[in-house]
């Protein structure tokens, strides 16, 4: 039994079966098989932009189908090339609207939309390794959220490949409409409120 990360050769590769055996208080994501150590509990306007966001979108499905969804919450995602699962990943906010993705441990399969807020220590891996993945999974809309900057980065997946909705990333005062949800706007005062 594997109660510590240090248990783990972070060197190997690792599938969805044995992150399901691990039982210590770290969390962690695998992407294709590696383990990625999770940051530390996210600050303040971190968690402040997430409820905003969430609300939004919670308060726009009620009573419908699609759901939504905040870390910790496992997304498990197709292998490149294997029959195993090696990759579970817990995005901050997804969107699913195929509900027989959905079962007791998370979502078996691509949500519809996913939204990054970025951190000191996730930025490097929601730019890069995410945003492949999410993109190869087939995750048809994946917002990026910059904190710091008070800016959002839209992108949508076109014949398989990932493209930004707008040649600058929203700012300021503007609207951000969602791609999926064509009646669904997000106001930015209201996502750094």
């Amino acid at each position: 039994m594997v109660t510590s990360i240090d248990q783990l050769d972070l060197s190997k590769s690792y599938t969805y079966a044995d992150y399901m055996t691990w039982q210590f208080d770290g969390m962690v994501e695998l992407i294709q098989g590696k383990i990625f150590k999770r940051s530390p509990a996210p600050g303040k306007a971190h968690q402040e932009i997430s409820s905003n966001i969430q609300g939004v979108i919670w308060n726009h499905l009620r009573k419908k189908k699609c759901k939504v969804f905040h870390a910790p919450f496992d997304v498990r995602l197709p292998s490149i090339n294997k029959k195993e699962v090696d990759t579970v990943v817990q995005p901050d906010i997804c969107v699913i609207c195929d509900t027989s993705k959905l079962d007791d441990q998370g979502c078996n399969g691509a949500p519809d939309w996913i939204i990054e807020i970025l951190s000191k220590g996730t930025a490097k891996k929601d730019l890069n390794e995410k945003f492949d993945l999410y993109q190869h999974a087939g995750v048809k809309e994946y917002w990026i959220v910059h904190p710091k900057d008070q800016t959002v980065l839209v992108y949508l997946l076109e014949n398989g490949q990932y493209t930004l909705q707008q040649n600058r990333p929203y700012t300021n005062s503007d609207q951000i409409p969602s791609t999926i949800f064509t009646d669904l706007v997000l106001e930015m005062e209201e996502v750094f409120e």
